[in-house]
Parts: C-alpha cells; structure tokens; sequence
C-alpha cells in the first residue's frame, strides 16, 4: 500500500521523503490555510520533493470554474492530481478531465456507490473518508472494502485512497482492505514508527551498551 502525506508542511513532507516511505502528498484548502503563502509555490515545492502523485484541490462549484482550476494546477508539474469534490458537477469536470488526459481524486466519497461513479467518470484515485464515516457512527473501512471489491471485480481503472485517517490502526485497516493508497497526517506516520517496547529496548540496549564498555575499560 502506498503512503501519501496529507499536509502542506514542507518540512513534514522533506521528513517523511528522508525516511524513504512517502509515496506521494495530499492538500486541500484546510491545509494550505494552516500554512498561507501561495498555493502554486507550495505545490510546486511538493513537487520537487517527490515524484509520487500531489492532490491540488479545486475550490469552485460550476463545472468550467473546476476545469480552470484545475488545469492551472496540472501546469505546475506533471505529478499532479487534481483533487475535484464529489456531485454532479464534479462528476462532469472529472469526466472532461480524464478527455485531456488529466489525472483526477475524488474526494469527499461516503460511499461505494459515489466511489463507483467516480471511477465510471475517470478518477484515478477514490478517496473514502474513513475517519468521518466513524464520527456518525458508521464504519468507514466497509465503504473502503465495498470500493476496493467493485474495482477489482469489474477491472476498473482507478485505485482506492482511505482518506480522513484518524489513527494507526485505520492504516492497518486500509491496507488489510485491499486499499491502494493511503493518506494520513504527519503525526499519525510518526506514531506508526514507534512502539513503547521499541523505544525502551533501544534505551536497554544502549545502557547494556554503556556497561560494558565501562566493564572492559576499567579491565584494561
């Protein structure tokens, strides 16, 4: 399973590519708000930090407001994704997308059935909301599993992204559904590398380290 960044932090974005594990990035205007400055720098800075797949999402409601968003942003570098919300219009805005050979997420998907749509219109990457789907207590990996199955069993050509990723075990549970991608914030990947019983044998190992380097140099 691939993993993308959802963040418009530089840093987090150059930390996560030093350790050899990002896969791509995803941004959206709540994100780009946290940070400022101007969008089209920053996801041109993105894209030079990784070559995977960077989501830039549309802001515009009508159909050729989204079209010129969006091929604005499929002119800043040849990763990019334009990230088109779901509804009627974004279904058509994806569909034209997918005639001039632009790649497209679409986002804000509650269900297989919009995922299903989406691909049918030409998104290449589905993004489910896990985490959203289990605030109204609905369980967001089944419309992650439900999607995943629907792409396989009639070969459609998009891959499924488990987005709104709360917590570790939601990865875990993406990539045992079958999920393509998944995208998740920089705190989440951090809390995924670590492990009480790794960071403490790493401290036991050093100290029985230290020990016996004292033990040989008080021999000598």
């Amino acid at each position: 399973m691939k993993i993308f960044l959802d963040t418009a932090e530089l840093d987090e974005i150059r930390q996560a590519a030093r350790w050899g594990v990002l896969d791509g990035v995803t941004t959206n205007p709540s994100l780009y708000a946290k940070v400022g400055g101007s969008y089209d720098e920053i996801l041109a800075e993105v894209c030079k930090i990784t070559s995977g797949p960077v989501s830039a999402e549309v802001i515009a409601d009508d159909v050729e407001g989204m079209l010129t968003e969006g091929r604005h942003f499929a002119k800043i570098a040849p990763n990019i994704v334009v990230k088109v919300a779901m509804s009627e219009n974004g279904l058509e805005a994806i569909s034209r997308f997918a005639d001039e050979g632009i790649k497209t997420n679409c986002t804000l998907i509650f269900s297989a059935n919009q995922g299903l749509l989406a691909a049918k219109a030409g998104a290449s990457l589905l993004s489910p909301f896990v985490g959203r789907l289990d605030d109204i207590n609905e369980d967001g990996m089944t419309c992650v599993r439900e999607l995943v199955e629907i792409v396989a069993i009639h070969e459609l050509d998009a891959e499924v992204l488990a987005a709104s990723i709360r917590h570790p075990l939601h990865v875990t549970q993406a990539a045992l559904a079958g999920a393509q991608v998944a995208t998740l914030p920089f705190k989440i990947l951090q809390m995924m590398i670590h492990h009480p019983l790794t960071d403490s044998g790493i401290v036991r190992f050093k100290e029985d380290w230290a020990k016996a380097r004292a033990g040989t140099a008080a021999k000598s």
